[in-house]
Parts: C-alpha cells; structure tokens; sequence
C-alpha cells in the first residue's frame, strides 16, 4: 500500500534501535566488569534485571536497588551501577536489521525524517547518535529536552512545524499501540506499527510491519 508521504516521524526504542539486544549486551558487560557482582551467576543477574526492566519503562535506580536487594549485594551502591548505565549503555546499542537501508531509501524518494523520542534527553540522544543515523535526520524531539512526552499531540505537531509538513502527509512508525499509533492517528497522520511481542493485544493502525525494509512499501 503507497501512501503520499512527505515525512516519516519515528521512535526510537523498540522500533530503530533494538533495545533488547543492546540491553542484554549491556547487562553481560557491565556484570564481567564488576566483580562486586560475581557472587551472583551471569545468567540469574541478566534474566532478573530484564524482567525488573519490564521492557524500558521502569527506570534504572529502582531496578538496581530491587536488584542489590535480592541478591545481597553490599559492596558497590545502586548510584555507581546506574552512572555506568548511562554513560556505557550506548557503547552497546544495536540497530534492527536494514536500518540505514530504509533511510536511505526515504532519502532517495526525498522524504522528511524526524524523531520523537520519550525519555532523557542526553541519554537517548547518545543512543540515537551510536546507531550512526543521525546524519538521515533533519529534526531531533527527546521528551525531557521538550518538555513534552507521547502521548500528548503537542509533541507530534511540534514535530511537524519544524519539518514543515501537515499530519496528513506524515506517517509515524513506533512499537507502542498506545503512545505512538494511537497517538499519532489522533493527530491525523497515518501510523505504522512496528510489531512488538511486547504488546499482544490488537493494535489499530494503517499498516504493519516486521522488519525495517517492509517500511519503504508503505511511501
């Protein structure tokens, strides 16, 4: 299905950068190199970390303080794991496969590219910057840096102004059926789902996709 699109609005977790995968990288390299850790198996530290994690949307100090707290561990502070999070996640993000592929596509048809990212500013920016994308991207919305977050539609038609295009010839891709589909129709552009296990339950949106490259069919 060809839709008129002059701009595609993405998010970034779950949808560009594959947030599974670069946090498990993550968790392996930051249990190997704290050996205040290692009284616990690598295995029991990475499983319940991402179950605590519940897919990103419970912050980092409470995990690591449940985490310590479990498993016993007195001899290095929650504050010191959670400042090597942020400042060593990105050293392990990792992009869904044919990312630059797909962007490189929409530039070729002379589309607009933005992204609209809930979370920290400088944290999320890192991340969307070791994915070496952002030179495809012409605007950067990072909810703390806004002062707004998805869903809220200010943030979508923020988006817009700056890229200079109507909801109507927009189109969002994101993971989330609430904050970014939902969202995003309500503003009046088009959406499509970047289909996450996650979420199981039907999502409404005006195409779907499993991989990065189904993308380009839809403009």
């Amino acid at each position: 299905m060809t839709m008129r699109i002059k701009a595609v609005l993405f998010d970034l977790d779950g949808t560009l950068l594959d947030r599974d995968k670069s946090l498990a990288l993550f968790i392996e390299d930051q249990y190997d190199r704290y050996p205040e850790l290692h009284n616990v198996q690598k295995n029991d530290f990475t499983q319940r970390f991402i179950e605590l994690d519940q897919h990103g949307y419970v912050w980092k100090d409470r995990v690591y303080q449940q985490l310590l707290d479990e498993f016993a561990i007195g001899s290095i502070s929650w504050e010191e794991l959670l400042e090597d999070y942020l400042h060593s996640f990105q050293k392990h993000c990792v992009g869904f496969p044919n990312l630059v592929v797909m962007l490189s596509s929409l530039k070729s048809h002379e589309i607009k590219i933005a992204l609209i990212s809930n979370g920290y500013g400088q944290f999320q920016y890192d991340n969307f910057k070791a994915l070496g994308i952002s030179h495809f991207f012409d605007e950067v919305l990072i909810s703390e840096w806004e002062g707004l977050r998805k869903p809220d539609p200010a943030i979508f038609h923020r988006a817009l102004s700056k890229l200079g295009v109507k909801a109507e010839d927009s189109l969002f891709v994101g993971d989330h059926p609430d904050s970014d589909i939902r969202a995003s129709r309500a503003v009046g552009m088009k959406a499509v789902w970047k289909q996450n296990p996650f979420f199981s339950h039907d999502v409404v949106a005006d195409g779907v996709i499993q991989d990065l490259k189904e993308l380009i069919s839809f403009v």
